[in-house]
């Protein structure tokens, strides 16, 4: 073997001792520039990638829910689901693998600032494979994974609450953050609870209505959490921008993720309204309420007010992160909070039973899939290039 592959392979590492008496590990020049194991690449396997299977899983719901449907799209719909649960378990055992074969690579990745940002994208990822559940399994199973759903709702709730917690703790007592470096990304850590409020609306029909009833509550509770915290976000990220400028064109497609908050509040409204009108007043009623059979016309017409209102703020963050991103880095998209944004498109159309917005909602699913398909193509040839999974160039890079 010649000596220099020998010396790629064997000194894949070396100690900078500039870095500090601690000495961070960086990458030898001849494994910069040459080839490397699938081990060392596995080694720089981030937490990143399951933005991927949080965005195929949305594509997936999307087309689920989008209102012009053609012979064959549900079959298309299956195939996606199905990439993303494959997609989701192949990410899992190439994470283990890299906890396995790097073991402190596990607390870094939790405690790195960059990196465990993106712990939240994980659990997003589980609740668009449980949307996906009902969306695609329960109209074909039985009602065993009506039950199943429902226990994974209540498991889902309590984890992503602990989540919640525990990373913005971790945030206010770690390395102090400036306003100059907010980022939408800083909204992430509450996206996965907050997501249980679409959740709920979507579980809720096919569950018994004294079952679906506290489901619908604990979504309007952890919507509401999630909708605030995300608020009280976006003082400071208005405050950078307007004090600091855009962000680095690199990481400008990270602020379409402040047209998810809005966007999700009022599709998850929305949806827990249609399904209030067999809980009330046939099932139970409100105390005060001396006509319980008004109480789903009434949050109707309050989801939909919303909603509307909502959606407005959403289109805003839309654009102005559209018009940055195009500006400096065109290509490079984020898809699953516009996804969000367009069945709240499609839901409020539907609401105002208009054909005119529900060929929005369709025209921006179509957008949606292309832009899917593109960043799909880029990203597999990002790898291939070495541009993402090798050293020194993603989340964990100053590991």
């Amino acid at each position: 073997m010649p000596a220099s592959r020998q010396s790629t392979r064997t000194r894949r590492y070396s100690v900078n001792s500039l870095e500090g008496q601690r000495g961070t590990l960086r990458t030898t020049k001849e494994t910069l520039h040459g080839d490397i194991s699938i081990r060392d690449r596995l080694h720089h396997f981030t937490l990143a990638w399951f933005t991927c299977t949080m965005s195929t899983g949305g594509i997936a719901l999307l087309l689920s829910q989008t209102p012009h449907r053609f012979r064959g799209l549900q079959v298309i719909g299956d195939i996606v689901f199905i990439l993303d649960i494959v997609l989701f378990l192949s990410f899992c055992c190439a994470l283990i693998a890299r906890f396995t074969m790097f073991p402190k690579t596990m607390k870094s990745c939790l405690t790195h600032p960059t990196e465990s940002l993106f712990i939240p994208t994980f659990w997003i990822s589980v609740v668009n494979i449980i949307s996906n559940m009902q969306q695609y399994g329960v109209p074909h199973t039985g009602y065993w994974l009506v039950v199943t759903l429902r226990v994974l709702f209540w498991i889902y709730a309590a984890l992503t609450f602990c989540i919640a917690i525990g990373q913005y703790y971790f945030l206010f007592t770690g390395k102090p953050l400036t306003v100059q470096n907010m980022t939408p990304q800083w909204i992430l850590p509450v996206f996965p609870i907050m997501l249980c409020g679409t959740l709920s609306s979507l579980i809720s029909p096919s569950q018994p209505p004294y079952l679906a009833l506290p489901i619908l509550v604990a979504g309007i509770t952890f919507q509401g959490l999630g909708m605030l915290i995300a608020a009280f976000m976006y003082g400071p990220y208005l405050s950078r921008l307007m004090t600091s400028g855009l962000p680095n064109p690199n990481t400008r497609p990270g602020m379409f993720i402040a047209v998810g908050p809005p966007s999700f509040t009022g599709l998850a409204l929305l949806g827990i309204s249609d399904d209030l009108g067999r809980i009330y007043p046939n099932y139970t009623t409100i105390s005060g309420v001396s006509d319980p059979s008004i109480i789903p016309d009434v949050f109707r017409i309050l989801a939909l007010s919303v909603a509307i209102f909502l959606w407005a703020t959403a289109f805003w963050f839309f654009s102005i992160s559209l018009v940055s991103t195009l500006a400096g880095a065109l290509g490079k998209q984020v898809v699953f909070p516009n996804v969000g944004f367009t069945i709240a498109t499609i839901n409020i159309g539907n609401a105002l039973m208009s054909e005119g917005i529900l060929w929005v909602g369709s025209a921006m699913t179509i957008l949606l899939v292309v832009i899917y398909l593109f960043v799909g193509a880029s990203h597999v040839r990002a790898v291939y290039k070495g541009h993402i999974l090798w050293p020194g160039k993603d989340e964990d890079h100053d590991q």
